[in-house]
């Protein structure tokens, strides 16, 4: 098999220089038993195609039918290599004349473009309006546009490629404008934008909330923060990680992260942090590596406690490309320090979608003084007046000049008073109301005594009391003062008193 593996795919090599019209048979067999030869021998064909899709660029036909032969091979387990390089790169020239076809398919008229597939004569005179002798460069872009993209996603899966890529900024950044532009008309080339960013990033400062520690970690093949939360979570937490505090992930959840298939029964992840970025913005867990955002020159990821449980699916966003995350090494106390300096306050950035915070104006500013069962008592406080008393006058706040002028000081030296001698007649106090008007009093005549013995003696008490004629009649069971105290303290007094 391995023979006639190799006789096929000379085949593709002479007709394709050629460009015999056999060459699409000769893809064909290279097709079908390219999965029936070791890795090995996939290998060396790889090596062999790379001067030849170089020559054929002209021949964009051919081009784009060597370049989609390759990827197939680059999915079966070849190494991309060389050739991954070259098909972006003619990816880079043919998509940019796509776009041009593009726009120029909407300055004339606009309306649903033709098929890749289907491009014609036709629409190249059309488009000739507006790019002149370049139309049919840009109609060939558009009519290769798919296959190069089909391609290309290949090739991007392959960890060499992607290192190349971050190797070199510029052309990375000029393909995925390109293979954004062609993303709005051809949904192919969305994920391959995707594969691009994944691109993008190899290492990230990781900063733990709750340990103030920091980690540089480097990653490949993170499709999502979903499956970057799950890495980290495995890579951090634990004795078997770098012994930050939480819930390790069940081995088969970052088992689906790496390189296994999703495990029915394992396949619902829980989170452990919120996802911040080093600048303050929330970055979460659905958007890309890519998305966190740069600090002095790092992306910088900030691991918060969560504000709300969320929980996803196991597994990879691009299940043909394995992931991958190692701790580089955590940072030293200072520098963790001098990194900590710069990030935001703990608890200002929360999940979109946590319950609201009272803000500080709502809450009590007083700090808790009780715990525990005093706690309970603690509401029954009213704490301080909202107002404060007014300033007392001078002549209340000054010290008197004599020490007595306010009569003797109650906390003096205690004094026996006199006993008071029984035969003594008590001082008759006297009546209220003497301090009124005269006038006031005219014409007023004091209410009879009744003679003793002749009435009850509450009565003759009651009337004989000074001022008592000016106040209203006391309720009914006051009078009795044995009353006023519980029975088993105050007994009530003999009958007949």
């Amino acid at each position: 098999m391995t023979e006639e593996f190799r006789a096929a795919f000379q085949r593709v090599l002479d007709t394709a220089a050629a460009q015999a019209p056999d060459f699409p048979d000769a893809v064909h067999d290279v097709f079908r038993l390219s999965t029936q030869v070791p890795l090995e021998e996939l290998g060396h064909a790889m090596e062999a195609l790379t001067p030849v899709l170089s020559d054929c660029e002209p021949a964009a036909g051919i081009a784009a039918d060597l370049s989609v032969l390759a990827g197939a091979l680059v999915e079966n387990g070849a190494p991309a290599g060389q050739v991954g390089l070259e098909v972006l790169r003619q990816l880079g020239s043919y998509g940019q004349a796509a776009v041009a076809f593009m726009h120029a398919w909407d300055k004339t008229g606009g309306g649903r473009l033709p098929e890749p597939g289907d491009t014609s004569g036709e629409q190249e005179k059309r488009v000739e309006e507006v790019l002149g002798e370049n139309a049919p460069l840009a109609t060939i872009g558009w009519w290769t546009s798919l296959r190069y993209g089909l391609a290309a996603k290949a090739m991007v899966g392959d960890a060499g490629v992607r290192a190349a890529l971050r190797a070199d900024a510029g052309a990375l950044e000029g393909l995925t404008q390109i293979v954004h532009a062609l993303s709005t008309r051809l949904h192919e080339f969305v994920e391959l934008g995707e594969l691009l960013r994944m691109a993008e990033v190899e290492y990230l400062l990781v900063l733990d909330r709750v340990s103030w520690r920091g980690f540089r970690v480097r990653i490949d093949g993170v499709g999502d923060n979903f499956q970057l939360h799950t890495l980290l979570a495995d890579a951090l937490i634990g004795k078997e990680g770098r012994r930050l505090g939480g819930n390790r992930p069940d081995p088969r959840w970052t088992a689906a992260c790496m390189d296994a298939a999703a495990d029915p029964l394992a396949d619902e992840v829980t989170g452990e942090w919120d996802l911040v970025g080093g600048n303050g913005e929330w970055v979460g867990n659905e958007v890309t590596p890519a998305d966190i955002p740069v600090v002095d020159g790092e992306r910088v990821l900030v691991l918060e406690p969560q504000s709300l449980t969320h929980t996803w699916r196991a597994g990879r966003r691009h299940p043909h490309i394995p992931g991958f995350l190692e701790v580089v090494g955590e940072l030293s106390a200072d520098e963790a320090t001098a990194w900590w300096s710069r990030m935001h306050p703990a608890g200002s950035v929360r999940h979109p979608h946590a319950p609201r915070i009272e803000s500080e104006e709502e809450e009590d500013p007083r700090p808790p003084l009780h715990f525990g069962v005093a706690a309970h008592f603690a509401e029954a406080d009213s704490g301080p007046m909202s107002a404060p008393f007014a300033a007392l006058p001078p002549e209340l706040t000054d010290p008197p000049a004599d020490p007595d002028a306010f009569g003797p000081s109650p906390f003096g030296a205690h004094t026996e008073l006199p006993e008071p001698d029984p035969a003594e007649d008590l001082p008759v106090s006297e009546p209220v109301g003497r301090d009124r008007d005269p006038e006031q009093w005219a014409g007023w005549e004091p209410e009879p005594v009744s003679e003793p013995g002749t009435g009850s003696t509450e009565e003759s008490v009651t009337e004989e009391a000074p001022g008592a004629s000016l106040l209203p009649p006391m309720p009914e069971g006051i009078r009795d003062s044995w009353s006023w105290g519980p029975m088993w303290k105050w007994p009530p007094p003999p009958p007949g008193r």
